[in-house]
């Protein structure tokens, strides 16, 4: 085993350009942890707003980017008796998947699912983990009800959109071009929204209004949203792709019972964590597996291309995930 390896460094705050190759030390398997070998890397918001810096790793997590690795364990932690050396996963990571070699929680690996390649799985986990997180425990949607996906187009809206189809809701979203909103139809929306040219609030309206919507967009959007929901109707806002702060007269709030909540996934414990994979092994990896649901793939780049994937990403042209060529 080498010491060292190839990883992407965010040189200094700031634009796609800071992305650079560096040799750093391969790390090691602490208690409970499991390191894998790097074949695909996801790329996802998060990765670009700590290139920005806008969002810091959590205490002890590795500086690099990264949030979502598959790959195959290369060494195993003390206390680790679930997966063992050449076992293929697929994981969660606190950080540190823009490198050859990762270090992750255990419990926050999940196998590959069966009929999906190494590049598929790379896609799986930061967007799994957070639809079902804040789609289904938080947001609470049933079968039948009406939910609204933001950003139809994106990895987290492709998830979003077939997971709600596949459990019996009604499937409602928004994206930016005709072309996207057909790619949303045909992944299992109703109606697709191109926000361009349409108002989402009065389309969800004259549906009667939306049980469960899926943020990740904030500013102007917040009160739209409120206007958007049925009685009774709950906000799960995940990210703010316009900002976080705005105007909201919250008496509308109070009069027709809405709920407003959402989550970040990165600061979450590693049991809340684990609890989740736990889930999505349960109830979603049977799906993947059958083939009802599965990743939509954008392109791949070459690692040492982390950059040309940032642009890529944050030019919002991409219709689902892009990922990293690692191994």
């Amino acid at each position: 085993m080498t010491t060292d390896m190839m990883a992407i460094t965010i040189a200094q705050p700031g634009g796609p350009e800071v992305l650079t190759a560096a040799q750093v030390a391969v790390p090691e398997p602490a208690h409970g942890q499991v390191r894998i070998k790097v074949a695909y890397a996801g790329v996802n918001r998060p990765d670009a707003l700590q290139r920005a810096g806008l969002y810091n790793p959590p205490k002890g997590a590795s500086p690099l980017p990264g949030l979502e690795a598959a790959g195959t364990i290369s060494a195993i932690g003390p206390g680790v008796t679930d997966w063992a050396v050449g076992d293929t996963v697929c994981a969660l990571l606190p950080g540190g998947g823009y490198a050859q070699e990762v270090v992750t929680p255990a419990a926050h690996c999940l196998p590959v699912p069966e009929g999906l390649t190494l590049k598929q799985a790379a896609c799986l986990p930061e967007t799994f983990f957070t639809v079902w997180s804040n789609v289904f425990v938080r947001g609470g949607l049933k079968a039948g009800e009406r939910v609204l996906i933001h950003g139809g187009s994106s990895g987290i809206g492709t998830t979003a959109i077939q997971l709600a189809h596949a459990f019996g809701a009604r499937v409602f979203t928004t994206a930016g071009s005709d072309a996207k909103c057909a790619v949303c139809r045909d992944l299992g929306a109703e109606i697709a929204v191109n926000y361009r040219e349409d108002d989402f609030v009065e389309v969800m309206k004259a549906h009667g209004g939306a049980h469960l919507i899926l943020d990740m967009v904030g500013g102007d959007y917040l009160p739209r949203n409120v206007r958007a929901l049925a009685d009774d109707g709950r906000l799960v806002q995940i990210a703010f792709l316009q900002g976080p702060k705005v105007e909201l007269n919250f008496a509308q709030v109070m009069m027709r019972r809405l709920t407003i909540t959402g989550s970040t996934l990165r600061p979450q414990s590693d049991l809340a964590k684990a609890a989740i994979a736990a889930d999505l092994r349960q109830h979603v990896w049977p799906l993947l597996a059958s083939g009802r649901v599965a990743p939509v793939m954008d392109q791949t780049f070459d690692l040492a291309d982390a950059a040309a994937a940032h642009a890529r990403m944050e030019s919002s042209e991409h219709i689902g995930k892009i990922v990293l060529k690692v191994g």
